[in-house]
């Protein structure tokens, strides 16, 4: 009797792993005959570290996982890559949310809203010489500032300078390209130039300015309320693929993850897919940007992507002291929070 029940035991146990690996498989073969969405997704600029979570995100099969098949390219400029968006030549974007801010004041732009924000604090910054007497923003008086083309830092310029009774009169502007920007700096042909911290500020001390003869003058550290980079979406295909918008962020904020905890894995990802990349520089210029822009203290508080729509309201009207607005959009015009997942999924030590 006793070799039966056991006979009987062994029976049901084998069925039980039997079924157990037949609805296994059923669950695969599900998941592999779910279709990849197609996502064109594109950078407003050439290739360098700050991008390094989107390629970590790709290599560790988080936009598979979601059913996405990502495509990157690049634009020129903010402008260019919103031009995309709008027109629907790409699915998605990362923009400066300032120029963002700005498109949507057109009243026949299309309705592009930001999805999640990378850049907590803007990048933006005075960098300067402190041998040519400048270590704050009030030591510009009488100086000489180099600014590049199509610079999006000095957009902000005017209402840094008010902050912090500055008179704009008694700073001088030299336009130059950007490629030049670094090099005129360091041959000390202009005081300070306007640029991105993570760009200028690292270039120059890779061109052998010292560390302790650079101000990096940050206008985040100056009352500056803007936010940086941001992923915004075409609105079409927000409306007709929300969860593929919503896997794209949650994908997203895994590479983020990841890249926070490996940066030197990170910059692997990114300096092979750049033109003589150089891994150390692009390493310290990674660290940067996520010291500076990314793990801010409100981020800690709320997680990775959201804004503090009073906040973003306060930079709206930041840019309307340079910006002569037809339109003012409002914190809900640029920043839609529905593809966010709760707060717990975002937040980041």
């Amino acid at each position: 009797m006793f070799g039966l029940r056991t006979i009987a035991l062994r029976g049901l146990l084998a069925l039980t792993i039997a079924l157990s690996a037949l609805a296994a498989r059923d669950v695969r073969a599900a998941e592999t005959a779910t279709p990849s969405v197609a996502v064109q997704f594109t950078f407003d600029r050439p290739i360098e570290s700050s991008m390094a979570p989107f390629y970590v995100a790709m290599r560790d099969g988080r936009f598979a996982a979601e059913h996405l098949a990502v495509s990157f390219n690049s634009a020129a400029g903010s402008p260019a890559a919103l031009a995309r968006i709008a027109r629907g030549d790409s699915d998605l974007a990362l923009v400066d949310i300032n120029e963002l801010i700005r498109f949507r004041d057109n009243a026949n732009a299309a309705p592009v809203t930001a999805v999640f924000v990378l850049f907590n604090r803007a990048p933006y910054a005075i960098v300067a010489r402190k041998s040519r007497g400048i270590e704050r923003p009030s030591d510009l008086d009488g100086k000489t500032v180099g600014v590049a083309d199509s610079d999006l830092s000095i957009r902000l310029w005017p209402a840094l300078a008010q902050q912090n009774g500055i008179n704009t009169s008694h700073v001088k502007f030299y336009k130059m390209s950007a490629a030049v920007r670094e090099p005129i700096l360091s041959a000390g042909q202009v005081d300070a130039v306007a640029g991105f911290t993570y760009l200028s500020a690292v270039n120059l001390r890779d061109r052998g300015v010292p560390g302790n003869d650079l101000a990096v003058l940050r206008y985040a550290d100056y009352g500056c309320e803007a936010y940086g980079f941001a992923v915004v979406a075409n609105p079409a295909f927000a409306a007709a693929k929300p969860d593929s918008v919503k896997g794209f962020v949650r994908a997203l904020i895994a590479g983020v993850s990841a890249t926070v905890k490996e940066p030197a894995r990170a910059v692997e990802e990114v300096v092979g897919r750049m033109e003589n990349g150089d891994r150390d520089l692009e390493l310290e210029r990674l660290r940067t940007v996520l010291a500076d822009n990314v793990l801010t203290d409100e981020v800690r508080r709320n997680g990775l992507g959201g804004v503090d729509p009073a906040r973003l309201e306060r930079s709206i009207e930041q840019i309307a002291q340079d910006f002569k607005f037809h339109k003012r959009p409002t914190a809900g015009d640029i920043f839609d929070a529905q593809f966010l997942p709760p707060v717990e999924g975002r937040l980041i030590n």
